[in-house]
Order: C-alpha cells, then structure tokens, then sequence
C-alpha cells in the first residue's frame, strides 16, 4: 500500500532524512520510533504530498507522491503534531468544515467517526481552542477521518496528552485498524512501540532498523543488568570505566547495564563496585526492553 524508496531531504545543509526506505501493508498499524530530530515528521510531509524530497521517490497505493499528489490527498487523513485545526471555531464547526472540503458530510460518514466524536459531543458548541489536550486530539483525529480515508497519517498525536488519553487514543487506533485503514503514526514514545505491528527505529534522519517489536528486542542479543547503588553518579562514572563494559544508560532510577563478555556476571561487578566503595547495591539480571534495543542500535551506529 505504502512504499518509501531513499527517500532524502534537507533544509539548506541541514539533513532532514537520508536514504530511508521502508514498506507498509494494507491494513497494517506501523509506527515510525525516535526522539525529536529524527525525521519523523519530515517522512510524514512528503508521504502525504505536503513536502517534495531532494531525492527518492514514494508512492500510496500506486500513486506517486509528487506525480498524483491531488489523488492521493483525497485518500488521505493526517494529524499533524501540532493541534492545526480552527481554535475560533466551535466543535461542531470544525468537523463541519472538514467534510465539506472534501464534499462530504458528517451524516454521510457519522459511522466512521462515531465512537471518538460521541466522547467531545456534549461539548460541540466549545470553541476548539478552549478544549482540554485529550479533547483536542479527538476532536482532531475525527476530522482526519470524516472524508474516509484510505490511509491515516498521525504524527506524534499522543505528545502532551495525560497517560489515560494516551491508552483511549490507542485503544480507538486498533477499532480503526479492524475497518480495515492503514495507519502510520510516528511517536517519541518507546512503549507505544509495542502497541504496533511493526516499527521503524529512527535516529538523524536514517532508520536504524525495522521489524515487529519483538523482532527487535530478541535481536538485542546481549545480557542485561539493572543496577542501583547509593552514589548514582559516582557508579554510572564507575561502570564506564570497567573494562567488561558494553554500555551503561540511564533508565529512571535504575542503569542499564551490558557487559561486554556475560562470564561470571554480576559477581565481578558487585567486586568493582564493593572496591568503589558504592554501598545500598541492587543488581538484578533484566529482560530488554525495546527502549534498550534502540539504545543499543545508536551506540552501534558508526556516528552513535
């Protein structure tokens, strides 16, 4: 359905993406994953005709993104990062305005939007700028979705919201994905990773690899310990410096760390440790997570 092939952009002599190519099938929930910077945002501007790329070429459905852009803008539903619709408008006024851009109605496609815009009705007369930021990102995705749209870009739309939005939004994407719409959303978030079919990891404008989320943690390939100490600091210093070291991240109140070589870990380590004078020890053998993995992958990475 959807296909990006070396697909590159820059801003004056500022990389943007490079090179990035990936696949999606019809139907398929796949999420593009990296911090701010990555090029996520960018890969969804010239997917949904909005950007044109220095080089590469994609397509949706058949249809080239710069050859066919006004087809393929009717096939299209996108949430931008940022809230975009009209704040002076109401509600109501909103959607309204959506549909008839593309000569429909809300009575035409109230079923498609039905389950998220019943959730903001009671406040349909509400000028969209006074909405809370949960309503807001619903208020949005039902304009996204009320000219039926065949694919359904969302670019970072869970950024900002409180945790309960977050898992609503995501419950109301899996009902959108049983209708049978593809869906691309790109998202900061590394446990919302799991939450799709398969990801793309992104960092500096290149993908670092793409798989299911299992995929990719069972490729981490490595030990893992989750370490504490008294001295934070004095041990993340510490664990750097010993010579059996892979990585050493900083995970909440916890390290993350690798060992290079997994033979008679983690009694030498309690012995570094003990040696450092570092007291209130907890060290615990851990399963990856993907959080790990992309980590992992940027510090293979040869500019990482």
């Amino acid at each position: 359905m959807i296909r990006a092939d070396n697909l590159t952009k820059y801003y004056g002599k500022t990389r943007a993406i490079e090179d990035i190519s990936f696949s999606v099938e019809e139907g398929e929930l796949f999420g593009l994953i990296g911090p701010d910077g990555a090029g996520k945002t960018t890969a969804f501007r010239i997917l949904t005709t909005l950007l044109i790329p220095d080089k590469g070429n994609a397509t949706l459905g058949g249809l080239d993104v710069v050859c066919d852009y006004k087809k393929i803008r009717k096939n299209v539903g996108y949430m931008p990062g940022r809230f975009s619709l009209y704040q002076d408008l109401s509600v109501e006024e909103n959607l309204n305005f959506y549909a008839r851009i593309f000569n429909t109605s809300i009575d035409e496609n109230y079923h498609l939007v039905k389950d998220i815009y019943q959730q903001i009705e009671p406040f349909k007369k509400r000028l969209a700028g006074n909405l809370s930021g949960g309503m807001k990102q619903k208020l949005a995705l039902s304009c996204a979705l009320i000219h039926s749209p065949d694919y359904l870009f969302l670019d970072e739309p869970t950024t900002g919201v409180d945790a309960v939005s977050r898992k609503e939004f995501w419950e109301m994407l899996k009902k959108l994905q049983k209708s049978g719409i593809t869906i691309l959303v790109s998202t900061p978030y590394m446990d919302e990773a799991g939450l799709c079919d398969r990801v793309a990891l992104m960092q500096k404008g290149s993908i670092l690899s793409i798989d299911t989320p299992e995929g990719i943690v069972q490729a981490f390939g490595r030990d893992l310990y989750s370490i504490k100490a008294d001295n934070m600091y004095g041990l993340k210093e510490d664990l750097r410096s010993y010579e059996n070291t892979h990585s050493v991240f900083r995970f909440g109140e916890c390290l993350h760390f690798t060992p290079e070589n997994a033979i008679e870990e983690p009694r030498k380590v309690k012995e570094l440790l003990d040696n450092q004078g570092h007291e209130k020890q907890e060290i615990k053998k851990i399963d990856a997570s993907i959080e790990d993995a992309f980590m992992a992958q940027m510090r293979d990475e040869p500019n990482g």
